[in-house]
């Protein structure tokens, strides 16, 4: 018996021997974590004060705001050999607010924290048994802005004291497309993208320098709709 022979042999026997891989069955629960990076595809409403612009007749004031990339932890539920329930949450994603229109997007006016929890309806097209899985979802957005803040160079421009922006939380349709490779029975890759419909109504206020208040603008709306990239690992139990 030639030595080729025994090792294609032993190779047939190990393979026979050794599990499949099952990727996703009903009642698994799926754990992913990894880097998010959100990049908005943002746009903005121009700012007015009782329809007046912002910064006088001329001047288009607009904002837009920066990408920032934080640990992503999500979680799916399957409630068949095809469909899951995924949540997606992450630590707090913190953007910059800057600059539009007319003023340099170089000029930093305010700083705001979001979380961006969301809930989709997860399809999972390959047999369970396979270790390739992609799979789209469609589901809810709900995004909640906190720890608000503006900065002095919007003050200066404004000639206040002080001033303070305030979010409206958002509610908005969410699509993801994404996959897992299975490297053993527990553990794999993920890589997925979600786009999100988030858009906040905004107000800024604004101080004099006893803390008095003076006025506001018109409430104006800013559009992020961002992307969505993550790439991490996937654990199943």
């Amino acid at each position: 018996m030639s030595r080729t022979f025994k090792l294609g042999v032993l190779a047939a026997a190990v393979m026979a021997a050794a599990p499949a891989v099952q990727a996703f069955e009903a009642g698994d629960f799926v754990l992913r974590a990894g880097v998010a990076h959100v990049a908005p595809d943002d746009s903005s409403d121009s700012i007015t004060v009782g329809g007046a612009p912002l910064l006088g007749p001329g001047v288009d004031s607009k904002v837009t705001v920066d990408a920032n990339s934080q640990l992503g932890i999500r979680a799916t539920y399957m409630v068949a050999n095809h469909v899951g329930i995924g949540v997606l949450g992450a630590t707090p994603f913190k953007h910059d607010i800057n600059g539009g229109g007319d003023i340099s997007s170089d000029v930093k006016l305010g700083e705001t924290k979001h979380l961006p929890p969301t809930i989709t309806f997860q399809y999972f097209p390959m047999h369970s048994s396979a270790a390739f899985q992609p799979y789209a979802g469609i589901g809810v957005n709900y995004t909640t802005f906190f720890e608000e803040k503006t900065t002095d160079n919007l003050n200066g421009a404004l000639g206040v004291a002080s001033s303070e922006l305030e979010l409206d939380d958002s509610v908005g349709v969410a699509l993801e497309l994404g996959m897992d490779y299975m490297l053993s029975e527990n553990f794999g890759l993920n890589a997925a993208i979600w786009w999100a419909d988030i858009n906040t109504d905004a107000t800024v206020k604004v101080y004099d320098g006893a803390g008095n208040y003076l006025a506001q603008t018109d409430e104006f709306e800013v559009e992020i709709d961002p992307m969505v990239y993550m790439v991490g690992f996937t654990y199943k139990f």
